[in-house]
């Protein structure tokens, strides 16, 4: 059996778990295909799988983002055939979309083998064509960032033209697709972010205004409301996203990285008349809606840096970091 370059994780919680190795090849069954990957894209996803396993569990593959080249494929070919060039749909299990997702909803990369390889196996659903005027690195990186993305902005939040949109913590991926997708149907946006350098690109990106997420931001926006928060950082946060609102505002919540837990003022909450919802990912219903969407306005993902796949682990010390703006790619091959 043939053995693929991947990067992978077994061992104790931390980056020490992972590495680079040689993985026998996953032989194709029906209905499956398998794509030669060109590029993958890591998201902070890839860190939580790590720092939430253990030695005890079988070695996983990484990575949920990727696009490459059709090279095998089964009876059941959807149109598809040998040399289409595709993009990953990383949501496993979720096809209509709908309110939630299903019971056996799952996203790639763990449990199931992900991206972070010379080729991977996948359903025949979870293929679409890659759009042609990206490159290789800008489709591998986009998919399960602007799937959340559009997602929480369309789906979940509603965003329309003339809305102020307020995105916290600008600077990863699905909060530059927010931004670059709210600004594509003529909505205000307002980011914050600590880092100068960062809110300075924010700008350059089309954000209305950006401000300091250590300072007042009420002072800083002389008091201006947004009728969408969107936010992905949890407890340090969520209070004051939350009296970002205008009266009858709605919050929309995708992300924790901050913490989990969080305390709310419900007097507040039910005298603004707010809306308050959870998203994750979406469905294949969805992803196609985004593509289409991102390939009608031309939106191309910020690759912030690519490493080749032998140095994955220099992309996770980046992001661990909390160095990037915008995506970090994982170039597999020409």
């Amino acid at each position: 059996m043939k053995r693929l370059k991947v990067f992978m994780h077994k061992g104790p919680s931390g980056l020490a778990g992972a590495s680079y190795r040689d993985f026998p090849e996953i032989p194709l069954k029906e209905r499956q295909v398998r794509v030669q990957l060109k590029c993958a894209g890591l998201n902070h996803r890839d860190l939580f799988v790590i720092s939430r396993r253990n030695e005890e569990e079988p070695p996983i593959i990484l990575g949920s983002d990727g696009a490459g080249v059709i090279t095998e494929i089964g009876e059941e070919t959807n149109g598809f055939t040998i040399g289409d060039e595709v993009v990953i749909t990383p949501s496993l299990g979720w096809m209509q979309k709908s309110p939630a997702p299903p019971s056996d909803f799952r996203i790639l990369g763990f449990p199931d083998h992900g991206t972070f390889s010379e080729s991977i196996v996948l359903p025949i659903e979870n293929i679409e064509y890659k759009p042609k005027y990206l490159s290789w690195e800008e489709a591998g990186v986009m998919p399960l960032a602007a799937l959340t993305a559009y997602r929480a902005l369309f789906t979940r939040g509603q965003a329309a033209e003339g809305d102020t949109v307020f995105i916290p913590g600008i600077g990863s991926g699905v909060a530059i697709f927010l931004l670059q997708f709210a600004k594509a149907i003529g909505a205000k946006v307002i980011v914050s972010s600590r880092s100068g350098e960062k809110r300075e690109q924010a700008i350059k990106l089309g954000a209305d205004a950006a401000i300091d997420t250590n300072e007042d931001w009420g002072v800083q926006l002389q008091q201006e409301k947004a009728d969408l928060v969107i936010d992905s950082i949890g407890t340090a946060t969520f209070s004051r996203s939350l009296e970002m609102l205008n009266p009858g505002g709605t919050m929309v919540t995708f992300g924790a990285t901050t913490g989990d837990e969080i305390g709310i003022n419900l007097r507040q909450f039910f005298y603004g008349q707010f809306n308050l919802l959870g998203t994750t990912m979406g469905s294949h219903d969805e992803f196609r809606e985004m593509l289409a969407f991102i390939t009608k306005h031309r939106i191309k993902p910020v690759v912030d840096h690519v490493f080749p796949l032998s140095e994955t682990q220099k992309a996770f010390e980046r992001m661990d970091e909390g160095k990037q703006f915008g995506k970090i790619a994982i170039k597999i091959a020409e």
